[in-house]
């Protein structure tokens, strides 16, 4: 990859290396420049400037990291589009994120050009909770490098995966002496069931018994039978050695102790035993509390399907000092944005759509635009497939002319149809009848035109891929052999501005005073530049497709 300053009037089709002014325009980053570009930088006055081209050895940054991005994917991880030598990995399911460890140290070494950094081994993780991101690092990376380190991931197991949890039906056993209190035991099952919860288990039995090692393997034998599992037991006193009463009940009904004390704390004096093939826990006294302890890496693995031996436990000291973390044993809580400073978890961000379906159709003779037949189905049918079929949610429907038929034909069993009585009034109205519609909690939400069939679904997943507020990428717009179209992505930091529009001139009238925030996605489909307005348009349109 060549790299360094050119002259301005050499730069043509290369991609710029830093950021710059033009009057007013800016130029990003990345940009490929274009004959407009080079024409405008050199009225304003630049000689020459740094630009990256790629060589016939090269593989351009978005194309490297979607390879590498979806052979490291495994099951219930998946890949979003690839955006400035970015592309994300994100959970499908709760559960325990399971990372090859191992490997990635080996894809990590192959190049410098290659990065993937990930999620700990065995974090516990929400739907949308990013797993991993695999990073380009320069404009390009060598091919050579990419196709070998596609290669060794595709030669074994997955790299990154979710293990899901499992609804488990808990026995949970309690013992008592004289002196314990009955709100010891009662927070004791509230704490066991708020765990089992978060992973979709509960507690399907319980048995409070003497603290003595008949009435624990009698309790055990009963739990068993009744089909519990795991089987949870938390003695009246602390278990110090594998001989004490809890351990020994679990002989005596017939199991056995596997190992007892664990390089984790709190948490040191868990007892993890069998009785066939039945996982039985003695729990640590810490786990009365909600506070994160050893017991809850081996619950959660148990939840997740994951079997817990000897060894497993042997190994969890790297980390296990946990007295200093405050965070309870539950998945990452929601955030407000998808990435912040707040040290949680980043996940992808909360995005609606908002469908404009409110125009009169005027220039359309005597039919409606969106009711038109398109390869078999409606104009608006094609938008709202394309929307249905990306992360984008709640997808909100605005409606207007020919109301009733509109929502007919976009098929609208997980659309919400919001009507504009004043539809006549301008776009502005029906994106404002929209947005005040919005539910709380999103990061922004996609605007999308009714009359734009051609549009695919992975243009709106490269606009949400691109939406970083945090790094200045919080309005993503779509450009195409360098024109800008629809649809386009707003953070919800500008919601309050978009509902004071007026007239039909829609959200466009933004982009100058919030410049700084905007990002062109360049995407390789036409379809962003085009709407049909008239019969003849989409007649043609028709015919370019025979």
């Amino acid at each position: 990859m060549f790299f360094g300053p050119v002259p301005v009037q050499a730069a043509a089709g290369g991609i710029l290396a830093h950021s710059l002014s033009a009057g007013s325009q800016r130029f990003k980053k990345g940009r490929v420049l274009s004959a407009d570009d080079i024409a405008a930088l050199k009225a304003a006055g630049y000689e020459r400037v740094h630009i990256a081209r790629l060589e016939a050895d090269d593989m351009a940054e978005d194309e490297a990291a979607g390879r590498i991005a979806a052979a490291a994917a495994g099951p219930h991880a998946r890949v979003g589009a690839a955006f400035t030598g970015r592309a994300n990995l994100y959970a499908e399911s709760a559960g325990l994120a399971r990372i090859d460890t191992r490997r990635l140290d080996e894809l990590n070494e192959q190049d410098e050009a290659l990065t993937i950094a990930t999620v700990p081994d065995y974090d516990m993780v929400e739907p949308g909770q990013m797993l991993a991101t695999v990073k380009i690092i320069p404009f390009a990376a060598p091919r050579n490098v990419i196709e070998r380190s596609e290669a060794m991931l595709q030669a074994a197991g997955p790299l990154v995966q979710v293990a899901p949890f499992q609804p488990k039906a808990a026995g949970l056993i309690l013992t008592r002496v004289a002196e314990t209190k009955a709100s010891v035991l009662v927070k004791t099952e509230q704490a066991v069931a708020q765990r089992l919860a978060l992973m979709g288990g509960r507690i399907a039995a319980m048995r409070i018994v003497a603290h003595d090692e008949a009435a624990v393997a009698e309790a055990i034998a009963e739990l068993k039978a009744q089909g519990c599992e795991p089987i949870l037991i938390f003695g009246a006193s602390a278990t110090v050695d594998r001989l004490d009463m809890v351990p020994a009940g679990l002989v005596r009904a017939g199991g056995m102790v596997e190992h007892f004390g664990m390089p984790v704390d709190p948490g040191n004096l868990l007892m993890l035993g069998r009785h066939g093939d039945v996982p039985v826990v003695g729990v640590p006294g810490c786990a009365r509390s909600p506070k994160l302890n050893g017991f809850d890496w081996v619950l959660q693995r148990l939840c997740a399907g994951i079997a817990v031996r000897r060894r497993d436990i042997m190994r969890m000291g790297a980390g296990g000092l946990l007295k200093e973390i405050p965070s309870r044993p539950m998945p990452r809580a929601q955030t407000d944005a998808a990435s912040s400073d707040t040290g949680t978890a980043p996940r992808r961000p909360k995005i609606a759509a908002i469908i404009l379906a409110a125009g009169m159709s005027r220039r359309f003779g005597d039919g409606h635009k969106l009711l038109a037949d398109l390869e078999g189905k409606p104009v608006i049918r094609h938008v709202t497939d394309a929307v249905r079929a990306s992360s984008t949610r709640p997808i909100l429907l605005v409606t207007g002319h020919q109301a009733d038929a509109v929502v007919a034909a976009a098929g609208s069993n997980d659309l919400t149809v919001i009507h504009n009585p004043s539809y006549a009034d301008g776009l502005a109205s029906s994106l404002r009848v929209g947005l005040a519609a919005l539910p709380a909690g999103l990061d922004g939400v996609v605007v999308c035109l009714g009359d734009m069939p051609d549009v695919g679904t992975a243009v709106l997943e490269k606009l949400i891929t691109a939406f970083n507020p945090v790094e200045g990428r919080a309005i993503c717009l779509p450009i195409h052999n360098g024109k800008r179209g629809n649809p386009t992505l707003w953070g919800a930091q500008f919601l309050p501005d978009l509902l004071r529009l007026e007239g039909d001139s829609g959200a466009r009238s933004l982009f100058g005073p919030y410049a700084d925030w905007i990002c062109e996605v360049p995407v390789d489909d036409p379809g962003i530049l085009q709407d049909y307005d008239t019969e003849a348009m989409l007649a043609n349109r028709r015919a370019a497709k025979r």
